[in-house]
């Protein structure tokens, strides 16, 4: 029952930024009209890199103080420069920025899950958080550019501040402490090691295994253009029967590949495609296209031994956590380079709020390809999949007793010590928004 608490939380959170992606094109295009996808790179960069760096730390203090404070923090943070869109264009881009240090709460609210879950249940209640973050994706911004379109932009961030500030009540109110004052260390005041908050503990050891070196670098290659897209509406899909009927068929490592050449069709549609429906059908590709990384999870947990599950994906998630910085950030120095930019109607048909919307506009010194990131993006995922195609298809357990580090926490259980070397387990990282 708890679960759902957690759900609520992500869904409000997510909910209320989705109505503004409509919203935000605009505010982007006004602040910054000769640089405006660059900007936004580097802003989204700098956010999602501020994320990879804190999410371990804020992890370790939860583990100290409870998570429930810790979702207030970092619900609140996130949702901070809402407000500011209307306010002061400026300040809401910079607190976004800065709201990167504390937008971590789905590492945040899986340590919740895993707190109320028995082993055996893990599994599902992740994916249910997981698909209800891609369901508020998939309804909020056509809401939003609805609502926008209709009434203003500035009813929109009201709406949106107001569910954030809902979220927020309902974190204070309605969601219950999950970790037992047992499981916290004795004071407030115990030590937190360098070992739990440094945010490259996981990638330095990538290397120690050939299995799992292959596994992060399809990881690092795939996920570096999805995080720099947006484009998540289908991927409701991936948490659809159709993943595991496709294991069970034609096992782990062909759904790997498969999901591998869906994303490198999708991404060169993106590239290529000029008129609306391509957009549409590349769209409907990206929901084949999301299947790898559930693919790649179960693998990791094949790989591992049951008792060291965490470190194992911790180290993908950790991967994961630096595409979400540098993702971004690449798509708009791409975008800059090709003189790719947002261009109002040209027409002066910018008086009534249905015309608002700024389009792509390439400049004259552009090549042909609509899209250079996106075939960037492609060429990523075709290393990607040379690299999987090298992935056992069925990796040994117990032959790597140094590949996989059991976790012990700052309150570790007395028959399970911390050994000298060992690894901490990594937190897991937010995933785009």
């Amino acid at each position: 029952f708890f679960v759902y608490h957690a759900v609520i939380v992500i869904f409000l959170e997510f909910f209320a930024w989705g109505l503004l992606t409509a919203p935000t094109l605009v505010v982007l295009h006004e602040t910054f009209p000769k640089h405006t996808f660059l900007m936004n790179g580097l802003i989204q960069g700098v956010k999602g890199l501020l994320s990879f760096l804190s999410a371990p730390l804020i992890g370790a203090l939860s583990d100290v103080w409870g998570r429930k404070s810790f979702l207030l923090l970092t619900v609140f943070f996130t949702c901070a420069p809402i407000p500011l869109m209307k306010i002061s264009p400026w300040w809401y881009f910079a607190v976004i920025s800065v709201s990167g240090v504390f937008a971590v709460t789905f590492s945040v609210v899986f340590a919740y899950v895993a707190d109320i879950t028995q082993e055996h249940e893990r599994s599902m209640a992740y994916g249910l958080v997981s698909a209800t973050f891609a369901a508020s994706l998939v309804t909020s911004p056509a809401i939003g550019a609805y609502l926008g379109r209709v009434y203003g932009d500035g009813l929109v961030v009201v709406l949106a501040s107001a569910i954030a500030m809902l979220d927020i009540c309902f974190i204070l109110v309605a969601v219950p402490e999950s970790l037992p004052e047992k499981m916290r260390p004795a004071s407030w005041g115990a030590p937190i090691s360098w070992e739990q908050a440094d945010p490259f503990a996981s990638l330095r050891k990538v290397g120690q295994d050939s299995t799992v070196l292959l596994i992060c670098i399809t990881v690092f290659l795939s996920y570096l253009p999805e995080a720099g897209q947006y484009s998540s509406f289908f991927l409701y899909l991936r948490q659809t029967v159709v993943l595991s009927l496709l294991m069970r068929s034609i096992g782990n490592k062909n759904t790997i590949l498969l999901g591998l050449g869906f994303q490198i069709l999708q991404l060169a549609w993106y590239g290529f495609g000029s008129e609306p429906w391509m957009m549409w059908a590349a769209g409907a590709v990206a929901a084949m296209s999301s299947i790898t990384f559930p693919a790649i999870s179960a693998l990791v947990s094949r790989t591992a031994e049951p008792d060291q599950q965490g470190v194992g994906q911790g180290m993908v998630t950790g991967i994961r956590g630096l595409c979400n910085g540098l993702g971004p950030a690449l798509y708009g120095f791409i975008f800059y380079i090709f003189h790719v930019e947002l261009d109002a109607p040209p027409d002066g048909s910018q008086d009534t709020p249905i015309h608002t919307q700024p389009h792509l506009q390439h400049l004259p010194q552009t090549s042909i390809i609509p899209g250079p990131p996106f075939l960037f993006g492609a060429c990523s995922v075709l290393l990607a999949l040379l690299v999987a195609l090298f992935i056992p298809e069925h990796p040994h357990l117990g032959t790597r007793p140094g590949s996989w580090k059991k976790h012990s926490s700052p309150h570790g259980h007395p028959h399970s010590p911390q050994l000298p070397g060992e690894a901490k387990e990594p937190l897991l990282q937010d995933t785009n928004v």
